[in-house]
């Protein structure tokens, strides 16, 4: 079975420290994808991030995040992940895959839970998944930073 990601239930949300002192959280507004099972097991995934539809509710920040300083979205559209491998135990999963940001591919596990299938109202089969794991931008050339007159970066 091929099940496509709801863009309308689906979000990427992030969270990084700003300057040193504060969490910035923010999400990417547009996914697209696949996921496919086979007997249960997860057997397959690819998802594309609109890398342009980044908000953390600063348009200033966003604009910059845009930028060729971080994302290049002009040069660098969207981000992509394809599973190389999952692992399900019940409820929990496991996901390893190609995670390409800024034509960079680096290798993410993230680690959630897989619920379904089961039938909405309508009679339409549903399954849902949540996964999350840490990575550091920097691996993917995000790299750009600003010298904090305390000394360290921002």
């Amino acid at each position: 079975m091929k099940w496509n990601i709801d863009p309308a239930h689906s979000r990427v949300a992030f969270s990084v420290k700003h300057l040193g002192l504060s969490t910035v959280r923010g999400s990417f507004g547009q996914l697209s994808g696949t996921i496919s099972e086979v007997n249960g097991a997860v057997d397959g995934a690819e998802a594309d991030i609109d890398i342009a539809s980044i908000s953390t509710n600063q348009q200033g920040r966003d604009d910059h995040l845009r930028s060729a300083d971080f994302f290049d979205v002009a040069t660098y559209p969207t981000a992509h992940f394809k599973l190389i491998k999952a692992d399900r135990k019940g409820d929990e999963l496991t996901v390893t895959g190609a995670s390409s940001i800024r034509g960079v591919t680096k290798s993410v596990t993230l680690k959630g839970e897989l619920a379904g299938p089961a039938k909405d109202p309508w009679g339409n089969t549903k399954v849902s998944a949540s996964v999350e794991g840490k990575i550091s931008r920097e691996e993917w050339g995000l790299t750009w930073n600003q010298t904090l007159e305390t000394g360290g970066f921002g």
